[in-house]
């Protein structure tokens, strides 16, 4: 599961723009930066799965949503193997006359009951999962490009890429690092909220 939170978000921070505000400029001033050639301090990267591996947003909620997952999967495994189980022992005991046709039938009947509930419960489980990671992806996904904005807030760079996309650069141009500590920073301040939110309808 942490593979996958990597590479659902390692493919999300293409580009980001140093400032999208800057709109009013002249006729003149918009030809002159488009011909401005972009130098090496203009530009930086992101390891975009380096910085959600390290932050403590998925060290805390998203470790225990991927336990919590791989914990239904297990027992939705084990569960499926025990009516497997039962349904084979159903046959065996019928096959060599341990059993009339009619309480075979009987049985059967609730393994197939316990098989169509079994088969609806992990539906809505799986769903309810599904939601979850993907609600923690798109939070995450906010979280690193809003801290990619405040590191950036001074238009230092003209344009920050994600790491995956590059074939070779200085690691003097990796804002990791920069990133991690915002991204952590506005983690903090986020559970602060919600704490002091809850205390007060207390």
């Amino acid at each position: 599961m942490k593979n996958l939170f990597l590479t659902l978000l390692v493919a999300v921070v293409a580009l980001v723009a140093c400032d999208n505000t800057k709109t009013a400029n002249t006729t003149a001033e918009g030809e002159a930066a488009q011909t401005e050639v972009i130098g090496g301090g203009d530009l930086a990267y992101v390891r975009v799965d380096y910085v959600l591996a390290q932050s403590e947003i998925y060290k805390t909620e998203g470790v225990a949503l991927q336990e919590k997952t791989q914990k239904a999967q297990n027992s939705w495994a084990q569960k499926e193997k025990n009516l497997q189980l039962e349904a084979a022992q159903l046959q065996e005991k019928y096959q060599k006359g341990l059993i009339t046709t009619a309480d075979a039938q009987k049985q059967q009947q609730s393994i197939e009951k316990r098989a169509t509930n079994f088969q609806t419960n992990t539906q809505k489980e799986a769903q309810t999962l599904d939601e979850e990671n993907y609600v923690f992806q798109n939070r995450t996904t906010d979280l690193i490009m809003r801290a990619i904005k405040e590191v950036n807030a001074d238009g230092k760079y003209k344009m920050i890429v994600n790491a995956t996309s590059l074939l070779d650069a200085a690691e003097s141009l990796d804002i990791s690092e920069t990133v991690l500590a915002k991204v952590n920073e506005m983690y903090a301040a986020e559970k602060n909220n919600k704490t002091e939110a809850t205390t007060e309808k207390k």
